[in-house]
């Protein structure tokens, strides 16, 4: 396996400003073949053209993750906010078109609960046909849109904590094959998944062609090799299915373990993590590189 393999943004800094563009060269020494890059706000002041210039300075490929939120979700129950997830998700597009991104990646549906406040609701089986035909119908909306520019979005489902939309890999089948469009596909996220899927290794061949991006996070989101996840069969998975596209690192937890952190909230970072980078960035490889054999 030869994968590009890159590293979220948020691992330096949250917002990403035009001040933050010298990170690319730093990614790039690190070893990594691409950011993720959070899809910009108008408050983060950056300039399109000149972010694409900075990325292609440093040799660095670029995958966008989508910021969803209520008032832009395709679940949604308001019409307003359908309106507005779908409208937010074709200015992704615009986004990724102007970056040279190819891929859009995250939870495209919305319907945050914990990051957003918004308790679980014991929604009754109308009004779950009725979120799931929402989503749908605003995914395949958009989707001809990214296949028709070369792009593609890719599902992400998160934990029960996170949403209610789409937490499994089953669910964001179903969606990704009631949509069926080239446009849309399957982001697999292995913190998400070590919660919600009975074996990581069986979801990913169950999601098979569909997947177009991977996130590699450990079950707690320290640095990959920190905790109990098992990455050759992970990655003997991935080349089972015969996956090429990119692996992202997001090792979001910081070495702080004082009571009562917030731990869901992002922080920057506490000590210099280039070592442990690069010894995760090394494990991933590793581990990609012996799947071959174990064929």
């Amino acid at each position: 396996m030869q994968n590009p393999i890159g590293i979220i943004s948020m691992q330096f800094i949250r917002p990403f400003g035009p001040e933050n563009l010298g990170l690319f060269e730093e990614i790039k020494e690190l070893g990594f073949d691409f950011v993720e890059l959070l899809v910009p706000e108008p408050e983060d002041n950056l300039d399109l053209k000149e972010t694409k210039a900075a990325l292609q300075d440093a040799g660095l490929d670029v995958v966008l993750a989508a910021r969803v939120n209520l008032k832009r979700s395709i679940a949604s129950g308001d019409p307003d906010c359908r309106s507005g997830g779908t409208d937010y998700l074709k200015r992704c597009l615009d986004v990724a078109n102007s970056l040279g991104a190819k891929i859009i990646g995250g939870p495209l549906y919305g319907e945050p609960m914990v990051f957003a406040g918004r308790a679980p609701t014991a929604w009754t089986d109308d009004q779950i046909k009725a979120r799931t035909d929402w989503t749908i119908e605003g995914l395949a909306k958009v989707a001809p849109l990214a296949a028709s520019a070369g792009c593609v979005f890719a599902l992400e489902a998160l934990n029960r904590f996170e949403t209610d939309v789409v937490s499994t890999t089953t669910q964001a089948i179903q969606v990704v094959d009631a949509v069926s469009n080239p446009g849309l596909g399957i982001v697999l996220d292995t913190f998400h998944m070590n919660m919600e899927d009975r074996s990581i290794p069986d979801a990913i061949k169950m999601a098979g062609s569909r997947v177009v991006h991977f996130q590699a996070n450990e079950n707690h989101r320290g640095f990959p090799g920190t905790g109990h996840l098992d990455w050759p069969a992970i990655m003997k998975a991935l080349a089972d299915i015969s996956y090429t596209g990119p692996v992202s690192l997001e090792p979001f937890r910081r070495a702080d373990d004082r009571v009562g952190l917030p731990i869901a909230q992002w922080r920057a970072p506490r000590e210099d993590e280039t070592e442990k980078l690069h010894n995760s960035l090394a494990l991933i490889r590793s581990c990609m590189a012996m799947a071959e054999y174990a064929q």
